[in-house]
């Protein structure tokens, strides 16, 4: 089977190099800005929608033209994948998959590029050392051995430092999945419970370096906004942000390697985190209630990265053989798994389950990953499976495959 997968690696590119890399990135994203410009503007005027390729035209006229020579100094290939990444934007748009793109800000996250030709990509694994297009070659931390064919190479900066992301292609064997089934039910006080009764403790990296972080982003509003020292503490307050972030990823990547290693079918639920973790301040002449909870409850929800463990679930099941399905979440924790009676009283807490027909007791969070796994044995026994959020029709022999597969 085919596998993609990418190496990330910090840069240790030289003063020049790191002026060329925020030049051509700022490029990138100038154009990227232009073309989102140009098709509101049009669309105002009751023009069509302007395609890829004539929008590539227009780029080709901003290149030569004498107001903006600076853009014929970055390489053609990384601003043509600005404006693929503005129409995949729009075709995210049409299909209601994605809101209105936005226009992209200096020193965000859109401080990125990338070389989409592998011809281009010159890359020595021994020496650790990458060599890119009006660049040269830049050293990279070599922490692993990248594998497969070098398909492209994404540039981007974050917290005062530059990293490379090296896309590869390789053929490996067709995986076996090992170990049992599981269903998992994801809260706050567990970040994940597991139908087996094991469970997992959440890290709350943010709520780690809450106060710290609070304190900094103090010390950056008493500075005068532009200043070198005020560019001074956002770039701790970033340094900061970037600290919780790596240690919630790596968290999470370990948390979902040793699941996905040990068990052949996963079952989860299918929450939607964006709709759960809205503010609930409501409006001036609608205020919302219990605004102070609500908040304290959102942070911690994503405190915990809810959306990027079910992702990484995804792909790191289907990378050793496993199935993975996602089951609707409704009245999971309120439902018996002994006799099947669904209530609101069953739940009497946060953590306490007890049914109210037969006296069942246990913890709401293992009730809740039972029913989760009972539905998805019920989803793939059906033949119909659910993933990311959308149902697709599983043909007769692959439901037997996968029914067999968790009973073994």
């Amino acid at each position: 089977m085919e596998r993609l997968q990418a190496f990330k690696f910090e840069l240790m590119p030289t003063a020049g190099q790191v002026r060329k890399m925020r030049q051509f990135a700022g490029a990138c994203r100038f154009v990227y800005n232009k073309a989102l410009a140009l098709q509101k503007e049009n669309h105002a005027a009751g023009g069509k929608f302007i395609g890829k390729f004539a929008m590539k035209k227009c780029f080709t006229e901003w290149r030569n033209s004498a107001a903006t020579p600076w853009l014929a100094d970055a390489p053609r290939h990384p601003v043509d994948e600005a404006i693929l990444d503005l129409d995949r934007a729009f075709q995210n748009f049409f299909a209601k998959r994605a809101d209105f793109p936005q226009f992209k800000r200096k020193g965000k996250s859109s401080d990125s590029f990338r070389y989409p030709d592998p011809k281009q990509i010159k890359l020595d694994r021994e020496n650790g050392r990458i060599s890119l297009p009006k660049l040269g070659y830049i050293r990279y931390r070599n922490s692993r051995m990248v594998l497969g064919e070098v398909r492209s190479a994404t540039v981007s900066h974050r917290a005062g430092k530059c990293y490379v992301s090296i896309l590869t292609k390789r053929e490996v064997a067709q995986p076996v999945p090992h170990g049992p089934a599981v269903g998992i039910d994801v809260g706050v006080a567990r970040l994940a419970t597991m139908s087996d009764g094991k469970f997992i403790a959440p890290l709350a990296s943010f709520k780690k370096h809450e106060q710290r972080l609070a304190k900094y982003q103090r010390r950056m509003s008493r500075k005068v906004k532009g200043s070198s020292n005020w560019k001074k503490a956002k770039a701790r307050v970033q340094r900061i942000h970037a600290r919780i972030a790596d240690a919630r990823k790596d968290f999470l990547h370990k948390a979902s390697n040793t699941i996905s290693k040990n068990h052949a079918m996963i079952a989860v639920e299918d929450l939607q985190v964006r709709n759960m973790s809205k503010s609930a301040s409501g409006t001036a002449d609608a205020p919302g209630r219990n605004v102070r909870a609500k908040s304290g409850l959102n942070k911690s929800i994503l405190d915990q990265g809810w959306f990027e463990f079910r992702r990484q679930l995804e792909y790191k099941t289907a990378w050793r053989g496993g199935f993975f399905v996602a089951v609707p979440a409704a009245n999971t924790s309120r439902t018996c798994p002994c006799c099947g009676h669904m209530s609101a009283d069953n739940r009497r807490t946060q953590a306490l389950f007890a049914c109210v027909r037969c006296g069942h007791e246990a913890n709401s969070d293992h009730v809740g990953a039972i029913n989760v796994l009972e539905r998805g044995q019920r989803l793939l026994a059906c033949g119909e499976t659910v993933q990311s959020g959308r149902s697709k029709k599983q043909e007769p022999a692959e439901a037997a495959q996968a029914i067999a597969a968790w009973v073994q």
